[in-house]
């Protein structure tokens, strides 16, 4: 997985795309227990990927449908990405690994989900950039490259590697994550 920054720091840039509440949403979503809270946080940051201010928990409460575009958006993505030779076979392991997340959540397992749903997060955003998405600047390439792509990065590095979270919780979490990912 790609060097993590310590995206709570703020700086010039961080400030530049995205707003202090936007940032603080982040910092309280993964500390946060009441799940009408997560969710609410989980609004704020969705506002900041793009959604427009119609846009609800609720809405991913159409699960079946956001898990849908999300996995064909994914797979045309990574279909479409050209790869070194070497990177041929991750490229297909994440492929197999898309589908085998996709039939996890369908089972309501949420919180199974959360690190292979990362997992192919990073590995995907690898395929896609090379070796920069491993750069310790990768955060404000992207912003620079597609702010709302920057958002949803620095929304990606913000989130820990394993978490003890109640599945309701995972599952806004992870849906958020693909909520981007689906209309991107």
């Amino acid at each position: 997985m790609a060097k993590t920054v310590d995206v709570f720091e703020t700086d010039t840039l961080t400030e530049t795309f995205i707003e202090k509440s936007v940032l603080n949403a982040g910092k309280k979503i993964l500390q946060e227990k009441n799940i009408a809270k997560v969710e609410e946080f989980a609004l704020k940051i969705a506002g900041a990927f793009g959604a427009n201010d119609s846009v609800s928990v609720s809405e991913f409460a159409d699960e079946k449908k956001l898990i849908a575009s999300f996995n064909n958006n994914m797979t045309l993505l990574i279909q479409k990405t050209w790869v070194e030779k070497s990177d041929a076979e991750l490229k297909e392991q994440v492929l197999y690994q898309l589908e085998q997340f996709c039939s996890l959540i369908d089972f309501d397992t949420w919180n199974k989900a959360y690190s292979p749903f990362l997992k192919i997060i990073y590995d995907a955003v690898y395929l896609m950039f090379g070796s920069q998405a491993k750069q310790e600047d990768f955060l404000e390439y992207a912003f620079r490259i597609d702010p709302e792509f920057g958002i949803f990065w620095w929304y990606i590095q913000l989130l820990p590697q394993e978490a003890d979270w109640t599945s309701e919780k995972c599952r806004i979490i992870i849906l958020l994550g693909m909520y981007f990912l689906a209309n991107y």
